[in-house]
């Protein structure tokens, strides 16, 4: 293999080796535009790699990362986790020793990048059940990420080429969201966004959306305090900032109406209130990007589909637009 190159290494997690995860990520490590723009390093068990390979009819050879070496035509670079996996344990929900790889994956893929041998990571989706089976303390990979880069400010964006939105709160219960937003949640979230958008997507001036808790955010009080109490007195501390705040809008008519088209990101309260919407409009291509941590973490917008897992079926468009994203940022980050 040569050593130069100019492309930059990105580490793919292999996810829930039970769902979809090994099967986009090698549909995307071994498309012509991927390997163009960088090379990709698979963090997973060989044997699943190889067994996806075989029954997507994916001529490749399987070579170990060394950080000096680059892709040859058919060659793709891995990181071999085996914790006794096979054959036999793939496809099987809930499958603990997939979770173990899950969990080792992303501490390797976050050691590359804090080391600097990756530009960036892609993290396949994970099975929140599985993970909580196995005693995983986090209630998902981006806040078991954060912890490993010791970022304490951070938070969730997923986006697609229609819109960017970032959530205020994000796992957690419906009847815990009016307790946990704060005026200073609300401001460190939106400074949080507002530095992602010149640093990470070189907007010099952004525009950020804040969408309302309640149906027809609040109408005044009538039908709930929290866009009077904390939403409104977030926005006006945000007026001297580098950027231009607006709302609270009402979910329904801000969507309804495409009002995020006059916006660089929208800030909503909770999970689905962004998220819906979000994926109504380009699933396919969507990318959840972390805000706030000194590494690029991207993932695609979708989950581990154990529906479908194994039959040659899923779409990689999404993974494939992560790893493009994640090249973009760590360049825009230089």
């Amino acid at each position: 293999m040569s050593t130069k190159t100019d492309r930059p290494f990105i580490s793919i997690t292999c996810g829930d080796i039970n769902g979809i995860g090994p099967e986009v990520v090698l549909k995307s490590a071994t498309d012509f535009t991927i390997k163009k723009n960088c090379i990709p390093v698979l963090i997973g068990p060989r044997t699943v790699f190889e067994h996806h390979a075989k029954r997507l009819h994916l001529q490749c050879v399987f070579v170990e990362f060394d950080s000096k070496s680059v892709q040859s035509k058919n060659s793709v670079l891995y990181i071999n986790i085996e914790k006794n996996s096979n054959q036999s344990s793939i496809f099987r929900k809930r499958e603990h020793p997939s979770e173990n790889i899950s969990v080792s994956s992303i501490r390797i893929a976050v050691a590359l990048c804090l080391g600097n041998v990756v530009s960036a990571m892609v993290t396949a989706p994970v099975s929140k059940e599985a993970l909580r089976l196995c005693s995983f303390p986090f209630p998902g990979q981006t806040e078991f990420i954060a912890s490993l880069t010791h970022s304490d400010n951070f938070g969730m964006m997923l986006y697609s080429s229609m819109m960017k939105i970032a959530l205020a709160t994000i796992h957690i219960p419906i009847q815990s969201i009016s307790t946990l937003l704060t005026i200073e949640l609300l401001q460190q979230k939106l400074q949080l966004i507002s530095d992602c958008l010149i640093n990470d997507f070189k907007i010099l001036r952004p525009r950020i959306a804040v969408l309302g808790l309640n149906p027809h955010a609040g109408e005044f009080g009538l039908f709930g305090n929290e866009e009077n109490n904390v939403i409104i007195p977030a926005i006006q501390s945000m007026k001297s900032r580098k950027c231009i705040v607006e709302g609270p809008f009402s979910a329904d008519g801000f969507f309804g109406n495409r009002s995020y088209l006059h916006y660089d990101a929208v800030l909503a309260m909770y999970h689905d209130q962004g998220l819906i919407p979000l994926k109504i409009s380009g699933m396919k291509e969507g990318v959840n990007f972390t805000m706030g941590l000194p590494i690029v973490r991207t993932s695609p917008a979708h989950g581990t589909a154990f529906d479908i897992a194994g039959k040659g079926i899923a779409d990689a468009t999404s993974m494939k637009t992560a790893i493009l994203e994640a090249i973009k940022i760590s360049n825009n980050r230089k």
